[in-house]
């Protein structure tokens, strides 16, 4: 059987949840077929470990606060010639347990076993805490 292997990204800008999802709501942020896409310089090494069941979970403000399931890697020649490759992705933002990232630069791999936990469903449309409350209850360890 094949493993799996996720994704970590920081949404730069983002305040929070919705407004991630107001950005792949965008036509510029989304593949011919209208699904939500993230357009990265690097191709990844391990994108067979990817598309056998990763997501992308994404880092707001300091916090993973949601995943997104990776449907594909999209090949992508920029208008300066540079190939790119673009994550297609599940447009159903899953929210997760939150969980403290410190800042980095491009995406980073994560493993199953260290993939916060998705919300149950009954929290998954509660109103989520400010990122800043979510990131100081996540350092004492309450969330």
């Amino acid at each position: 059987m094949a493993k799996s292997i996720n994704l970590v990204k920081l949404s730069v800008g983002t305040e929070g949840v919705d407004d991630l999802a107001a950005w792949h709501s965008n036509p510029q942020a989304q593949t011919r077929d209208g699904l939500p896409r993230h357009v990265t310089r690097m191709w990844p090494k391990r994108g067979d470990e990817i598309l056998n069941g990763g997501s992308i979970y994404w880092v707001i403000k300091g916090v993973i606060l949601c995943r997104q399931r990776v449907l594909r890697l999209d090949e992508v020649i920029g208008s300066d010639g540079i190939r790119r490759c673009a994550i297609v992705l599940d447009p159903n933002l899953v929210r997760v347990a939150a969980a403290p990232r410190r800042p980095f630069q491009g995406w980073r791999y994560l493993q199953t076993a260290d993939s916060p936990p998705d919300l149950t469903e009954a929290r998954q449309s509660e109103d989520p805490l400010p990122a800043s409350l979510q990131s100081a209850l996540a350092d004492i360890g309450v969330m």
